[in-house]
């Protein structure tokens, strides 16, 4: 039997916002924040830099507010329904998210994901420090990690898709054939075989 694997982001494609902004909207400084992460997911900004320099906005959030928040992020329109029809396929489904432990380890198993891959929020007696480490923290990790990922589980290029909608989405794409840039940036949009501009997963299930 042939090895399918599906890799989606997170933020932005299943779920829908930028994990980020609802924390920061938290400490009344969304537009901030927001302003950092649109360029980055443009591409113009390193997303390492961008990153941290967003998490050091956050010292001083609440864990319990940050798990809070994170178990009440709101779905992509159709996220269950496409992870459960790419399943029925044969595909091993994962997330790489640029974004947080706090949220993809629920999600994941809310939604039966298979695996996912994000970074941690380092805190301290309770309160966000303000510093960040994990495996997705570089413009090229999730590539990388989808590389490591084919290797150990015996999938080919050919039958590996990637889902994004940010310039650190665009790494995955090297290694899928096929690139779906979801409501994506335009740096996304350039880079892919599929593009889908209406906000439901389940055109996905369309190409496969």
């Amino acid at each position: 039997m042939t090895n399918k694997l599906a890799v989606f982001d997170f933020d932005s494609t299943l779920m829908d916002g930028e994990t980020l902004e609802f924390f920061a909207r938290e400490l009344g400084i969304e537009e901030k924040v927001k302003a950092i992460t649109d360029r980055a997911m443009r591409g113009e900004a390193d997303f390492f830099e961008s990153l941290t320099e967003r998490v050091a906005l956050l010292k001083g959030l609440p864990l319990t507010k940050v798990d809070e928040i994170c178990h009440s992020l709101p779905l992509m329109n159709g996220a269950e329904e496409t992870i459960k029809g790419l399943k029925e396929k044969g595909y091993k489904v994962v997330c790489f998210s640029g974004g947080f432990r706090n949220a993809t380890v629920y999600f994941a198993d809310k939604l039966g994901l298979d695996g996912e891959f994000a970074n941690i929020l380092h805190s301290k007696d309770g309160f966000l420090t303000g510093e960040v480490g994990g495996e997705m923290m570089f413009n090229d990790s999730k590539g990388q990690m989808l590389k490591r990922l084919q290797k150990l589980l015996d999938v080919t290029e050919e039958n590996t898709i990637a889902v994004g909608d940010g310039a650190n989405d665009l790494s995955m794409f090297k290694y899928a054939s096929k690139r779906v840039a979801f409501c994506a940036k335009p740096v996304v949009r350039e880079n892919a075989n599929i593009i889908i501009d209406e906000k439901d997963l389940k055109i996905i299930l369309k190409y496969v």
